[in-house]
C-alpha cells in the first residue's frame, strides 16, 4: 500500500532532521537501521545484503561519516580505509581544500544553465592538458568512468572510420553497453549480448596476441578502431603487465592505424606513484579516460582526453556527444582542488614511497604464510593480495572488517583483495592495519592450513 503525502512528508522531514544532527540518539540509530535494511530489501537489491553478510561480521553496519583516511558507522566504530572507494579517495576523505572549494562554489552557483560559457570547465581542461602525458589537449567531462569509456570509443570510431576494438581478458571498462563490450567478464556481458559485436578480447600482458589480432583484422578488412587497455588491471585482479608490453602495443597501434585508448580511471591521479600510470613506461596514448579520483573524493566526474588532430572531428559538431550534468561547476572546482592537493602534497611520490614500504611488509607476510597467500603484486598504492579461493578471500576480508580495516575483492573475484588506501594514509594507520592483517592471516591460516595437533594419551 502506497504512503500518503502526509506520511512521505513525515519521513522526509525526519530524514532532513537526521542529516542536520551532529549526534544521533539511539532511537535515531534504530530508525535509520530499520529504514536502510528495508530499503535495500524492498527497493534497492536484497542481493547486496547477501554480499555484505559474506564479507562482514555485521552486515547491518551503516556508513555515516568520514574524515581523512577513515570512516565511521552510525554506532561510532571507526574503520581504516584500506580500500579508498576503489580508487576514489586519493586525496583522502573530505580533504579541507576540496570541500572548501565546493562549498564556496555552491554558495555562488551549483549547476550551470548549459548555454553560457563555464569558466571552471575551461580551467580544468587546461590543467588536465598540462599534467597529461604528451600532446593530450582537449577534454570532455561526464559523470563517471564508464561514460568516459563510451565517449572515448565513439571518438575512436569517428576519427578512424572503423568500428572494431581490441580489449584484454580481465579488462573492466564499465557496464554501459559500449563500455561493456570492452569489459571482459562473462557474467556482466552475457545477459545483454549482442553488444558491440566486433570487440575482440586477447590475453592481457602479451603483445604478441594483440599483434596477431591486429594482423588478422587487417587481413580480412575488419580494421580496428582502437586497442583499449588498463595500464594495470584493477577489477581483473591488480594485474601488472611486463615492462615491454605497453611500449610494444603503442608501436603496433601506430603500425596498423589503430588508436590506443588507455583507461586511467582507477590507476590515474597519482595512485600508482605517477600522476598517470602509463608514465611508468613513457607511453603516450591517443585517448585517455579518467574518473574515480578526478573529483577529489568529493564530487563525481569522469573525462576522456585526446590531442587536437583527433578531437578536431568534433569541432564542426560540438553537440555530437553531450551530457546534461557533465562538467558542472561543483564537479569541476572539486577536480581543480584535487589536482592542487595532489601536486602541493606530492601525493604521487608519496604513493610510490608508501607503496614500496607496504609491499615489502606484505611480501614478508606471504613468505610466512605461503599456503594462505598466493601472491602480492601491484605498484604504488594499488596492490593486490591473492588467496587460493574466493571463500578464503571473503574470510580474510571479514576478519579485517571485524578488526576495523576495510578492504574488498575485485568485481571479477574475491580471491584477490585490493589494497588501495588514500594516498594520504599515515604511517601509523598503515602499521595498525598491517598488524590487524597479520592477526587475521594467523587465524585463517591456522583454520585452513595447519594440521590439528594429535593428543597422545598415556
Amino acid at each position: 500500500m502506497k504512503s500518503t503525502p502526509a506520511d512521505i512528508l513525515k519521513d522526509t522531514q525526519r530524514t532532513l532532521d537526521l542529516i542536520a544532527k551532529d549526534e544521533l540518539s539511539q532511537d535515531d540509530k534504530k530508525w535509520l537501521t530499520e529504514m536502510t535494511l528495508g530499503g535495500y530489501e524492498n527497493h534497492i537489491n536484497p542481493g547486496i545484503l547477501e554480499y555484505r553478510k559474506a564479507v562482514s561480521t555485521d552486515y547491518t553496519s551503516i556508513e555515516w561519516a568520514d574524515s581523512a583516511n577513515t570512516f565511521t558507522d552510525i554506532n561510532g566504530k571507526k574503520y581504516i580505509d584500506f580500500l579508498g572507494g576503489f580508487g576514489v579517495f586519493n586525496v583522502g576523505h573530505r580533504h579541507p581544500k576540496v570541500v572548501s572549494a565546493v562549498i564556496n562554489q555552491f554558495k555562488r552557483q551549483a549547476l550551470h544553465s548549459q548555454e553560457l560559457l563555464e569558466p571552471f570547465r575551461a580551467m580544468l581542461s587546461r590543467l588536465i592538458a598540462e599534467i597529461a602525458p604528451g600532446d593530450l589537449q582537449y577534454s570532455f567531462f561526464g559523470n563517471s568512468g564508464t561514460e568516459a569509456t563510451e565517449g572515448a570509443m565513439k571518438l575512436a570510431m569517428l576519427h578512424t572510420g572503423r568500428k572494431s576494438f581490441i580489449a584484454a581478458v580481465g579488462a573492466f571498462h564499465g557496464k554501459t553497453l559500449g563500455a561493456l563490450s570492452a569489459t571482459a567478464r562473462a557474467k556482466f556481458r552475457q545477459p545483454f549480448l549482442p553488444i558491440l559485436p566486433d570487440c575482440y578480447h586477447v590475453p592481457y600482458g602479451d603483445a604478441d596476441f594483440i599483434e596477431s589480432a591486429l594482423k588478422s583484422a587487417d587481413t580480412v578488412g575488419n580494421d580496428i578502431a582502437a586497442v583499449i587497455l588498463e595500464p594495470i588491471q584493477g577489477e581483473g585482479g591488480i594485474n601488472v603487465p611486463p615492462d615491454d608490453y605497453l611500449p610494444r602495443v603503442r608501436d603496433l597501434c601506430d603500425r596498423y592505424g589503430a588508436l590506443l585508448i588507455i583507461d586511467e580511471i582507477q590507476t590515474g591521479m597519482g595512485r600508482t606513484g605517477k600522476m598517470f600510470c602509463v608514465e611508468h613506461w613513457n607511453v603516450v596514448p591517443d585517448i585517455m579516460t579518467l574518473g574515480k579520483a578526478l573529483g577529489g573524493g568529493v564530487m563525481p566526474i569522469g573525462a576522456f582526453v585526446a590531442p587536437k588532430n583527433i578531437w578536431e572531428h568534433l569541432f564542426p559538431e560540438p553537440w555530437l556527444h553531450s551530457t546534461t550534468f557533465g562538467g558542472n561547476p561543483l564537479a569541476c572546482v572539486a577536480a581543480i582542488a584535487g589536482i592542487h592537493v595532489l601536486l602541493e602534497e606530492k601525493l604521487p611520490e608519496r604513493a610510490e614511497r608508501m607503496g614500496n614500504s607496504i609491499m615489502l611488509k606484505l611480501k614478508a607476510l606471504r613468505r610466512r604464510f605461503p599456503k594462505l597467500c598466493v601472491d602480492v603484486r601491484g605498484r604504488g598504492l594499488m596492490i593486490g593480495i591473492e588467496f587460493p579461493s574466493d571463500e578464503i578471500g571473503y574470510e580474510v576480508a571479514k576478519g579485517l572488517f571485524d578488526g576495523g580495516v576495510l578492504v574488498a575483492g575485485t568485481l571479477f573475484h574475491a580471491k584477490t583483495l585490493r589494497i588501495e588506501p588514500p594516498l594520504t594514509i599515515s604511517q601509523e594507520e598503515m602499521d595498525r592495519a598491517l598488524n590487524i592483517m597479520e592477526k587475521v592471516f594467523k587465524e585463517v591460516n591456522a583454520k585452513h592450513f595447519e594440521s590439528p595437533k594429535i593428543q597422545v594419551r598415556r
